[in-house]
């Protein structure tokens, strides 16, 4: 079996299956965590949050609301509460602070659903596909707000998957996990990653608001690379990695700057070589060690 078809197996075979899973574990227990924020009322009674990530209240005291929704239900018109207002404020900072792509990678339900059709796809060995355009998905955000605005109803969330996929879980309502059904068969067998890398207009209107955010991925032990692929192969939104990995030479930072990255961390895990890191976006640091310099550390601190 390829590298291609299997990513990280030399990183679970040198570092332990644990160590090159735990960004991808930690997403997993993030979007079950804010899936039980809303679960805990309709299934035990307990109301912590109020709502669908669209437009929530938390513990009754914090609002939450999704600033695309609230564009929306602008431009379709609508006067908005003050609730509304500040929860939308509150939403849009966090996400200007820490990073938009965040959203998609870390809290939104759907991103299991691609994750798993972009692992069968690789299992498969589907190679060919729809080629798509990452600028695609800003039609379609400019499409879903003409919508809003000459129907005057916020009419995408009739159709949102993301806020269906939560209805069709929380209540049992199965035409809700229709478009959860509809994206894996189009990632599988139309478009890799073509739902959150193509199409997605929540994940477009977050890559807007990902210009400022401090939350990064680094390549900065780019000295390393071994051009194995395998950070290419898992990451939804391959373009943002070559100028960050390669731009040495060009004087360009190890950060990868790019909007669209979803810092979903999956390039840390699979790196044999540990290429990538968390970091923050002004963090320029270069690690200069050599593959053989970081494999003799490594065996110090085991005999350590």
């Amino acid at each position: 079996m390829s590298k291609v078809r299997n990513p990280g197996a030399e990183a679970r075979k040198l570092h332990g299956t644990l160590t090159a899973s735990r960004w991808l574990i930690a997403r997993r227990l993030s979007q079950l965590a804010f899936f039980l924020l809303f679960a805990s009322g309709p299934w035990f009674g307990v109301w912590i949050a109020k709502g669908t990530l669209s437009s929530s209240m938390t513990f009754d005291v914090l609002p939450l609301t999704d600033p695309l929704v609230f564009l929306q239900a602008l431009l379709a018109g609508h006067k908005p509460e003050m609730l509304a207002i500040l929860g939308a404020a509150i939403v849009l900072a966090a996400y200007a602070l820490i990073n938009g792509r965040v959203y998609c990678s870390w809290v939104c339900p759907i991103n299991p659903v691609t994750d798993l059709a972009a692992w069968a796809r690789r299992r498969l060995d589907i190679q060919k596909g729809w080629n798509l355009k990452p600028k695609a998905r800003y039609f379609v955000l400019a499409a879903v707000l003409a919508a809003a605005a000459l129907t005057g109803t916020i009419a995408f969330e009739l159709i949102n998957p993301i806020t269906t996929l939560y209805r069709g879980l929380l209540f049992g309502v199965s035409w809700g996990l229709l478009g959860a059904m509809l994206i894996f068969l189009f990632d599988l067998f139309v478009a890799r990653n073509g739902w959150c890398g193509h199409v997605c207009p929540v994940g477009a209107f977050y890559s807007l608001v990902n210009t400022t955010g401090l939350l990064r991925v680094s390549a900065s032990g780019r000295a390393r690379c071994d051009d194995c692929m395998d950070c290419y192969a898992v990451c939804p939104e391959m373009h943002v990695i070559s100028p960050a990995l390669k731009g040495e030479q060009a004087g360009v930072s190890p950060i990868i700057a790019n909007r669209d990255c979803t810092a979903c961390g999956r390039c840390i895990d699979v790196c044999p070589e540990q290429v990538f890191r968390f970091t923050y976006r002004f963090d320029d640091r270069v690690d200069t060690t050599t593959p053989s310099q970081k494999q003799a550390a490594g065996a110090l601190e085991n005999a350590a």
